[in-house]
């Protein structure tokens, strides 16, 4: 069993967050922890059909972005690691200097301690340097940053195809096998 954290926070591209839970939920071999942040329920009424209810839904368990008390806050609760899918550069900036002032980053700098898989989803364009400054600071400490650039060698027919690709390159980060997205396959 793989236990996950899922850290959605209030950047724009929360489809690539519902589509990786989506992914998720279909194996019973992972156990998903989800902790959205308000920005995060604001974005996903923008931009998608999905209420909160429903990206609830496909997690096991779920927490309250304010509640530092509950089990994903503390090191002792093992997990397989955390990706906060997408990333504001508010949140990375919370994470990169462990200012634990939400759940999301202090799970994330529990997970950096631990020395645990983080995997950043960077949702913002044009990046400033500060935004690669936190970024670095983070891929320095072991958080491997997976932006969401979508890859067209494989022929993407929709905007789901996209999200897909990036779904099945976050789940290769924790090593789940896939069976949806095209690989390349060499020439």
């Amino acid at each position: 069993m793989k236990r996950i954290v899922v850290g959605v926070s209030g950047a724009s591209g929360t489809t690539y967050a519902l589509n990786l839970l989506q992914k998720l939920h279909e194996l019973p071999e992972v156990e998903i922890h989800l902790v959205a942040s308000q920005w995060a329920e604001k974005n996903l009424a923008l931009e998608t059909n999905t209420t909160l209810a429903e990206l609830k839904s496909l997690a096991d368990y779920t927490y309250d972005n304010h509640d530092l008390g509950v089990a994903i806050a503390s090191g002792s609760f093992l997990t397989d690691g955390m990706v906060v899918i997408p990333a504001s550069m508010k949140t990375v900036a919370s994470i990169a200097n462990a200012f634990d002032d939400t759940l999301i980053a202090r799970a994330a700098d529990v997970t950096i301690k631990e020395m645990r898989r983080l995997i950043i989803v960077p949702r913002e364009s044009p990046l400033s340097m500060i935004h690669l400054e936190n970024l670095a600071k983070l891929a320095r400490v072991g958080a491997q940053i997976i932006p969401p650039i979508p890859a067209f060698y494989n022929h993407p027919r929709t905007t789901k195809d996209l999200v897909d690709h990036q779904s099945m390159k976050i789940m290769d980060a924790f090593g789940i096998q896939t069976s949806f997205g095209h690989r390349w396959e060499g020439e």
